[in-house]
């Protein structure tokens, strides 16, 4: 959806409808009548963006034995997501500049999946498989690392990257490394 793109590039609070109907070929009036408003439209692409997060979760989890396995699944379905739709997690990150009201549907899409993955760190934890910690930091960490490293590009170019098929291979071997490394005993 070029909205997605456009809020991502731009920000909410910097694209116009006018602009966006122009961008896509329409009328301002279409997007209103099919939205309602600019908060309607951005209640239904953060809606879409959580479903399609949300769908990536529960792949890994369906897909996945029990342990590393899930983590590393989930990792790789984050990054698979990332590289297809890159403006998909950039948006969840824009979240925290449009305030509560626009994130709590967004968390309650999400919840269910948050809540299964603290449960199997805890089961991981609880039979030795994880180490010992508090789940809900290391799930806030893991999160932080996959959208921070898959959508900061100005952090990336800083320190002399630019985000292509390799080094986002790279990348994502290099946040499992770590996660592992935080998780796994050794």
């Amino acid at each position: 959806m070029a909205a997605t793109v456009t809020f991502v590039d731009k920000g909410v609070a910097g694209t116009s409808l006018d602009d966006l109907a122009r961008q896509v070929g329409v009328t301002k009036q279409t997007i209103l009548y099919h939205f309602g408003s600019k908060d309607g439209l951005v209640a239904e692409v953060l809606a879409s963006a959580a479903r399609d997060l949300a769908e990536v979760l529960e792949q890994a989890t369906v897909e996945s034995l029990p342990g590393w396995d899930r983590v590393e699944a989930t990792v790789r379905g984050s990054f698979a997501l990332a590289a297809r739709r890159p403006e998909l997690l950039g948006l969840l990150r824009e979240l925290n500049r449009l305030g509560s009201d626009k994130a709590e549907p967004v968390a309650e899409v999400l919840k269910p999946h948050m809540e299964a993955a603290i449960d199997h760190l805890e089961r991981g934890m609880a039979e030795g498989r994880f180490r010992p910690s508090d789940p809900r930091l290391v799930l806030v960490s893991a999160y932080a690392a996959v959208t921070g490293v898959v959508n900061d590009t100005e952090v990336l170019r800083a320190v002399g990257l630019e985000l292509d098929v390799r080094v986002a291979a790279n990348l994502r071997r290099t946040v499992l490394d770590f996660l592992k490394a935080a998780l796994v005993p050794s």
